[in-house]
């Protein structure tokens, strides 16, 4: 990938929330980066406090110390907070926004959520976006897929193609967006989870190798291997964060008149190896979904013991 060169006036940008999603735009946007401002709520910690100051610090951005100062700072505000989060971080950017700020709401909450946050941004003064990235962000950085939906999705679009990034427009209100984005995460992070439960049984059922072959004669072309190191990974690695994004999608299917079994027992698998807070040990060969699993099959049998 490639980033961008392009030395035209791009619009400021300030920045709620400077997890994996975060980071990883604010890295795209190194070379003549648009950010003027970094809030994480993480910079109140007693603890993470520092760690998360010097973060932002490494990635040359100027850290602020409230959602309501940065918003004050620039004329599009990016929210990547986690799903759980996003409504407070709505709240407090109300008094610091520019009169017709955009507000890009990039986190993974269900569609009336979105317009709940929208309600609150909007009687701010500022234009909301419903926005869903629809892809990892490693390795696109700030080019990952986007899609956006609302009243303000065409101008907003420009800014967004001023920074660079790879946005589509759906057709429909707030809300279009995110429902793309759920639905979508009903079956991707659905099946992470049904394959770690697999994994882990085969594991220590000692079938796991048949149990892979299997399903790639059944499935020819699919690479289980390869996708069960990759979900195995995925689950360690940001596992709380999803567990958060998980609920707002059995959220979204309760809302629509829908049983949420499925999205409500992946959320029990993602949170319960994300509260293991496990190390993925990138040292590992990248197709060693046995070793990564061998790591949490021993921390759920360490804590049953406590």
């Amino acid at each position: 990938m490639t980033k961008n060169t392009n030395t035209t006036k791009h619009p400021t940008v300030s920045m709620i929330g400077f997890g994996e999603a975060g980071t990883a735009f604010a890295e795209g946007w190194a070379d003549n980066s648009p950010i003027v401002a970094v809030y994480d709520k993480m910079l109140d910690a007693t603890h993470s406090g520092s760690m998360m100051l010097d973060k932002i610090v490494q990635a040359k951005l100027q850290p602020v110390q409230s959602a309501t100062e940065a918003a004050s700072k620039s004329e599009a505000i990016f929210s990547f907070v986690t799903a759980d989060q996003a409504m407070d971080a709505a709240h407090n950017v109300r008094d610091g926004l520019q009169p017709n700020a955009f507000y890009f709401d990039c986190n993974s909450c269900a569609p009336d959520t979105k317009r709940q946050n929208a309600t609150i941004v909007e009687a701010a003064g500022g234009r909301y976006v419903d926005v869903a990235v629809m892809a990892p962000v490693h390795p696109a950085l700030h080019q990952t897929k986007v899609h956006i939906s609302g009243p303000h999705a065409k101008p907003a679009k420009r800014v967004m193609e001023a920074l660079d990034m790879n946005v589509t427009i759906l057709e429909g209100d707030v809300g279009t967006a995110s429902a793309t984005k759920m639905v979508r995460s009903i079956m991707m992070k659905g099946l992470e989870a049904l394959m770690l439960e697999c994994v882990l049984a085969g594991r220590k059922a000692g079938v796991d190798e048949l149990v892979l072959e299997s399903l790639e004669k059944t499935y020819p072309g699919f690479g289980w291997k390869e996708r069960t190191h990759y979900n195995v990974e995925r689950v360690m690695v940001p596992g709380k964060r999803r567990a958060a994004e998980m609920r707002e999608v059995a959220l979204t299917a309760e809302q629509l008149g829908l049983p949420n079994v499925m999205s409500s027992a992946t959320v029990g698998w993602q949170d319960r190896v994300g509260n293991l807070d496990l190390d993925p040990n990138y040292k590992l060969d990248k197709d060693n979904y046995q070793a990564r699993a061998d790591i949490i099959l021993k921390a759920l049998e360490d804590a049953k013991e406590t």
